[in-house]
């Protein structure tokens, strides 16, 4: 009973989208307040029903239900309990669940906190995030049930994946899912707003919470995806421009943009035909990741293998959806009045070029990822791979960072030229001295890009702090803060990027039992080989002990066997000190009883995934800071009345 309650939950919400839908809307057009005042409570029971249907999902892989047929072709019952609770969603259904559960709570958070917008444009957004709802209900109802019985049970089940053995996958997926669903609270907050023309600061403000939540989140999942898939997947790499990391990537990308764009248009009433465009743009790759990892058309260690047909259901949505959108902005854009002027040496400016950056960048990636498909569907195979994304991107992306080291120090509305420079001597003696000394110690080890990269990441650096310059640090408003921890994040992250680029040291040998390898000043002795069990895996596990003139440590590289699915998967030893980071994985047996060994040394690659964090942290203080300034201001506005 317990799926069927799942499946009626399902089917309850979904008609509460479709009323929802129409209360809000016939409310508009008629004017009759008693239809909206329904909206609301609507919206909430909504949201409670898909809580309630995933909750019982979850029950269903946690009781290891093999009647249920997702259960029985994602799950086993010797599996341990951290990969029976995340595997709900290490799935295509209950990923889809997840993320209809997440828009429901958002759409019902809408409902209940939401109090800036005018009324209409709140109903209006209410009544465009159930029209979006609508959409996946159908796919999940009609295309991927979740609760679909298998009759009659197997008496165990296949298993999950083995490379989603891993307790990323409970951190991972879901924060992804959250950003990708904010996103689409930012779009009906956009599509609102056209529909009653309130394209202006309040809803600037209204919007930008969600816009900046949805902005972390994204920034920890594509972080965690990043780590975990650089020491799961055993290739010492943290980035592959895989089609599918880019579907993550793009939407970050449109939603950085954004975010600049709204925090102009809600402090300096500026940019707002941008900050539509930008909502519009940031929820549309949102859909275009989706399509890619469910469409079937891609083999990814990220990727669905469902059939074409939901594929083609998700890309009709994306159509509907998007060109709805785009069409709704073409009819309405001319009513929206232009925002506040400014000058050209200004940092609205220097956002305007943030943005254009931004969006050029989004565009390579997104012709990068869709062109090697365009051109298969046309029977011609085409490989884009990390030299295109690198040549062509990179040197965008260092102009990016470029502008956002300038951006912070200039004035709102108008600044002048010769002041800017002045601020930005300190950043360039930094570049100056970094270029200098990398010329006299790397030259001939280091690339042009990998160049660059530094000299960027120390000047912008030293430009992310300036603000805080003759500031009492008590007394710095949060959001003054976030901005620089989340500037100086991308400095960190920058240099990790060049450093792992031009100083990484790669070993490849093949090794006995006794043998002693060293590389890059590290002394490594292959102690021994051995066979160990875990809770549902076999592997052979080799004790090496590494030291680079103090105590050695010992690390354990393994090569893991999963009999269900019958996977073999690398595990590698890492090693973390200060300055970077020892990769040891275990290969094959090869002639003589050698195994291979393949070892890696990366300096400061662990810069990466902190600035990561650094910028994810930077965006929460600055929500936490808008979030204060405001109840503080509705706490005096209340003391003011009484």
């Amino acid at each position: 009973m317990i799926a069927e309650a799942g499946l009626a939950a399902l089917w309850l919400a979904a008609a509460l989208a479709l009323l929802q839908l129409f209360l809000a809307f016939a409310g508009l057009k008629g004017g009759k307040p008693e239809l909206l005042a329904a909206v609301r409570p609507a919206a909430v029971a909504q949201g409670v029903l898909t809580a309630i249907a995933f909750a019982l999902l979850i029950t269903l892989f946690m009781r290891s239900d093999m009647s249920v047929l997702l259960v029985a072709t994602n799950s086993h019952s010797m599996k341990p309990w951290l990969y029976k609770f995340a595997g709900t969603w290490g799935n295509h259904e209950g990923s889809m669940l997840l993320w209809v559960t997440v828009m429901g709570v958002a759409g019902a958070a809408v409902a209940l906190f939401e109090r800036a917008l005018r009324r209409d444009t709140h109903m209006a957004t209410l009544g465009g995030q159930a029209a979006i709802s609508l959409g996946f209900y159908a796919f999940l109802l009609f295309s991927s049930n979740p609760f679909a019985r298998i009759d009659p049970p197997p008496p165990d089940g296949q298993g999950l994946n083995p490379l989603l053995q891993d307790p990323g996958l409970a951190f991972h997926p879901p924060t992804l899912y959250l950003g990708y669903v904010g996103l689409s609270v930012a779009f009906s907050f956009a599509v609102g707003a056209l529909l009653t023309r309130q394209v202006d600061a309040a809803f600037a403000r209204a919007m930008r919470p969600w816009v900046l939540g949805a902005w972390v989140l994204l920034t920890l999942g594509i972080t965690a995806g990043s780590y975990w898939a650089y020491y799961e997947l055993g290739w010492g790499g943290w980035w592959f421009w895989d089609p599918v990391e880019n579907a993550s990537l793009m939407p970050w990308l449109a939603a950085t943009a954004l975010l600049h764009s709204v925090t102009v248009l809600a402090t300096r009433d500026g940019l707002r035909a941008w900050t539509v465009m930008l909502a519009v743009v940031a929820f549309s790759m949102s859909m275009v990741g989706t399509f890619l990892v469910r469409s079937g058309i891609l083999t990814s260690v990220h990727a669905f293998a469902v059939d074409p047909e939901r594929g083609s259901f998700i890309l009709a949505l994306l159509a509907l959806y998007i060109g709805g959108a785009l069409a709704l902005f073409g009819w309405r854009i001319g009513t929206v009045r232009e925002g506040a002027p400014f000058e050209l040496v200004s940092r609205e400016t220097a956002l305007v070029v943030n943005n254009l950056l931004l969006s050029v960048i989004l565009g390579i990636v997104l012709i990068g990822t869709l062109y090697p498909l365009m051109t298969e569907a046309f029977g011609h195979k085409v490989s884009v791979g990390a030299p295109y994304f690198d040549r062509i991107a990179g040197p965008l992306a260092l102009a990016l960072m470029m502008v956002m080291a300038a951006g912070p120090l200039m004035r709102w509305r108008r600044d002048s030229a010769a002041a800017v420079g002045k601020r930005l001597i300190g950043p360039a003696l930094i570049a100056l001295l970094l270029s200098i000394s990398l010329f006299v110690f790397a030259a001939g080890r280091i690339g042009v890009l990998p160049f660059l990269g530094l000299v960027v990441a120390g000047s912008v650096a030293v430009a992310s702090v300036m603000p805080l310059w003759r500031r009492k640090l008590l007394r710095t408003p949060l959001f003054t803060l976030g901005m620089v921890i989340a500037h100086l994040g991308c400095a960190v992250s920058l240099a990790g990027m060049a450093c792992d680029s031009a100083f990484t040291v790669e070993k490849l040998v093949a090794a006995r039992p006794g043998d002693t390898i060293r590389t890059a000043g590290w002394t490594l002795r292959f102690t021994r080989i051995m066979p160990i069990a875990g809770d549902n895996w076999t592997a052979l596990q080799a004790d090496i002990t590494a030291g680079r003139g103090g105590t050695p440590v010992l690390i354990r590289p393994q090569s893991r066997f999963f009999s269900s699915p019958p996977t073999t998967t690398s595990e590698a030893a890492l090693l973390t000190r200060w300055d970077g980071q020892l990769y040891v994985v275990l290969g094959e047996e090869v002639e003589g009883g050698r195994w291979q060994l393949r070892i890696w040394w990366k300096p400061f690659v662990t810069l990466i995934w902190l600035g990561g964090i650094m910028i994810a942290l930077g965006g929460a203080l600055a929500l936490l800071g808008r979030e204060k300034r405001g109840w503080i201001a509705k706490w005096q506005a209340r003391r003011a009345q009484a």
